[in-house]
């Protein structure tokens, strides 16, 4: 088969949709053994191109990188008209992401959902990422052959408020990248601390962290509590006594800081899965989860769950995460691979 990837969100700075992607294309060349044409379609700008380019490199995929202005991509999908294929070529599958979805001539068609927060929680969400997705579902509920997703949970979203039949959905769930690992250097940031990785947006729910945490260090004055990732649209102040905002951290980085945690926290309100969990307990870290059943698939029974709302209830499983044996989540978190998930949507594609 040629199966074309739309791989444009690789043009931004990675977080977790970008990592999937990336990790999804590895494990389909892993999965399909050089039997099946890849193609990486990546529409953007220049630099979007040389993101693009520096994450899918050494893969052996063929890259379609045009010059293509993100109003030009958003036009196209609008209309409807001009098929891929013009630019592509043709092809067996067509893969969209979370950017475009221009129209096709023949073979599978095929998206992801990560999540429907747009539709549960709109006031989340900034308002064109609203409107962007909205529009998005609507196109993958009506037109798409297989609407694959990244959890059991994301999957009985999409039945429930797509109206997609159960029959054209398919689970892949996300892998891990080997460097999180409990093997390897580990950061120092002076004291024992408390990790919480996601983008600062109001679903993340680190206000309510940062709570629990005032309520720990109370108890535990010697830790600090360290923040990584991308600034986003978070209003509540977040610097507090003890409170680290180390920004956006690279992979190796991000990998060195998780075994370095004496503890894991991830607070958050609603998942698709819930990558950074799994990302943690593959590198060691005892973790404190939301008890929002969206997180389930990617806690296993490994991590302590907890209302995070509840500030005084989640120091206190911190402080149990503090004095818990290292390790206990790694057998977990060893099921998720990306050749698993590139299996899974290699199956998908010749169902």
């Amino acid at each position: 088969m040629r199966i074309v990837l739309d791989v444009s969100p690789l043009a931004r700075p990675r977080t977790g949709i970008g990592n999937y992607i990336r990790g999804m294309v590895a494990g389909l060349t892993e999965a399909g053994g050089g039997e099946h044409e890849l193609v990486a379609f990546g529409p953007s700008g220049p630099r979007g191109r040389q993101r693009i380019r520096e994450a899918l490199g050494e893969l052996p995929v063929d890259l379609r990188l045009p010059l293509l202005p993100h109003v030009v991509r958003t036009a196209w999908s609008r209309a409807g008209r001009v098929p891929v294929e013009r630019v592509v070529g043709k092809l067996d599958v067509f893969h969209f992401s979370d950017w475009m979805y221009p129209p096709q001539r023949a073979g599978v068609r095929a998206t992801t959902v990560h999540d429907l927060v747009p539709l549960r929680f709109p006031e989340w969400v900034e308002p064109e990422t609203r409107r962007m997705h909205g529009r998005k579902y609507e196109h993958a509920a009506r037109s798409c052959d297989r609407v694959f997703v990244n959890s059991r949970f994301t999957g009985n979203e999409v039945v429930e408020l797509l109206g997609v039949g159960e029959e054209r959905v398919v689970v892949a769930y996300p892998g891990i990248d080997p460097r999180f690992r409990q093997e390897g250097e580990a950061a120092d940031l002076g004291a024992p601390y408390v990790l919480g990785v996601s983008t600062l947006e109001p679903r993340k729910n680190l206000p309510a962290l940062v709570a629990a945490f005032q309520e720990l260090r109370r108890r535990r004055p010697d830790v600090i509590l360290a923040l990584a990732g991308l600034e986003g649209w978070e209003r509540e102040p977040l610097a507090e006594e003890g409170v680290r905002l180390l920004g956006f951290v690279p992979d190796d980085e991000l990998a060195r800081l998780y075994r370095g945690a004496a503890a894991f926290a991830y607070p958050s309100r609603f998942e698709g899965f819930g990558i950074p969990v799994v990302e943690a307990q593959a590198s060691g870290v005892p973790a404190v989860v939301s008890s929002h059943p969206s997180l389930d698939e990617a806690s296993g029974d490994a991590a302590l769950r907890v209302d995070p709302d509840d500030a005084v209830a989640f120091a206190d499983a911190l402080e149990q995460a503090l004095e818990r044996p290292r390790g206990e989540g790694v057998e977990h978190a060893s099921r998720f691979t990306w050749r698993a998930c590139g299996e899974a949507v290699l199956g998908g594609y010749l169902d």
